[in-house]
This record gives structure tokens, C-alpha cells and sequence, in this order.
């Protein structure tokens, strides 16, 4: 399944406002992959809600789901190593094995780290922290998701975003959000049991995620 793009885009109002980051990072992929190049466009109108896209050599594939929640999460961090997910493809397995464990604790999703320790994503989130006024996101070098949120909040804030390297032993006493395409923004509220504080950045950046102008 190496070979299957996901995109997993969100319709709001009719429209799909973050299509043309899935539509550069999905051409991107198929171009590394060696998969014809997607030719499809922008998704649009109906209710509000998700759809799921699996782009294959043989044509795409898409279905449809309601939004989730977008109260705060709560994490857990992960012992198994982050094995690499440069592409959003369908071989999601050691994912979804990893995710399991963390819900095994009462959190919504696993956050993993490189064999140095080294924070790198959460299984269906990009994860980020506040430094000061300052939105980090670990280094996509280390092998993380090119996320389309991630690209999302770095295109609303360039100058107040940067890559930064979080381990494991530095975590306590930061503020962290967690992002994804489908829900947007959302606070993270509990790291391996214990409170967070919600940041009021976050908060705004919520407000602001969806209101992309049309390509």
C-alpha cells in the first residue's frame, strides 16, 4: 500500500479552502513515487465534512466522513520509534499499531519519537509548542509528514514559526498544539496524564486556520 496517497481534505461552506497545499503536496508524492500525476479538481459543495482521498496509478478513490471533535486532545508519548512517514500513504500500519497503545491509556493519540529521542509527530497530528510568541514544529528532516497544516499555520505566520528540535526529557512545562487537515487547530490539554494549560495563541490561530483565500 506504499503506493496509495491519502489526502484527507476538508469541505467548509461548500468550498475546500486548504486544496491547493493537498493538491501540491499530493502531485509532489506522486512525482517522488513514480505514480501518474493526479488530474482532478478542487472538491466542493455539499454539507461540511471530510473526505478521504486514496490516489493510486489506477485513478482515486474517495469517501466521505463527518468532522470530528475539536475540543482539546490528550496525548500520550509512544515507546516505539517513529519509523519515517515522509508521504501520506496508505501503509499506515506501525501508525495505527502506535496509536492503539496511546488510547490504551485514555488519550486520544500516540506521540512518537526518533531512536534519539527526538519528538517527531503524532500519529494522525502535526504537533507543535510555543516558544514565547514562537510556533515550533520539529524539524521535517527528522522524517515527519510533510503536513498540509503544519504549511497552513507557516503560510499565516512566517516569521513567527521556525524548526526546532523538542526531546523527550524537555517536554514538562510547555504548551503544545496538535494540527491535522481535517479538524484544524486544536489545543493539546493533557500530555501523559497531566494538565496543560491552553495557550490563547493557539486559540487565535484556531479562529484564523480556515480563512485561506482562494488560489
Amino acid at each position: 500500500m506504499a503506493d496509495t496517497l491519502i489526502e484527507t481534505v476538508r469541505i467548509i461552506d461548500g468550498v475546500a479552502p486548504l486544496w491547493p497545499l493537498h493538491q501540491w503536496r499530493l502531485t509532489n508524492s506522486a512525482l517522488i513515487l513514480g505514480l501518474p500525476l493526479p488530474e482532478f479538481d478542487a472538491p466542493a459543495g455539499g454539507a461540511d465534512r471530510v473526505l478521504r482521498i486514496e490516489f493510486t496509478a489506477d485513478g482515486a478513490l474517495v469517501t466521505e466522513r463527518d468532522v470530528g471533535s475539536v475540543e482539546p486532545i490528550a496525548l500520550a508519548t509512544s515507546p516505539a520509534p517513529h519509523r519515517g512517514y515522509p508521504h501520506k500513504t496508505a501503509a499506515r500500519a506501525w501508525l495505527e499499531a502506535a496509536r492503539a497503545t496511546g488510547r490504551a491509556t485514555g488519550a486520544d493519540d500516540a506521540l512518537l519519537f526518533d531512536a534519539e529521542g527526538r519528538l517527531i509527530e503524532a500519529t494522525r497530528w502535526a504537533v507543535g509548542w510555543w516558544d514565547g510568541e514562537t510556533l515550533c514544529f520539529p524539524p521535517l528532516g527528522l522524517g515527519g509528514l510533510k503536513s498540509v497544516a503544519r504549511s497552513r499555520l507557516t503560510e499565516m505566520a512566517r516569521s513567527g514559526v521556525r524548526e526546532a528540535v523538542l526531546t523527550r526529557d524537555e517536554l514538562a512545562k510547555r504548551s503544545f498544539l496538535a494540527c491535522n487537515a481535517a479538524r484544524g487547530v486544536l489545543s493539546v490539554g493533557m500530555l501523559d496524564g497531566t494538565l496543560i494549560a491552553e495557550n490563547p495563541r493557539t486559540t487565535a490561530l484556531a479562529t484564523r486556520f480556515w480563512n485561506r483565500p482562494p488560489a
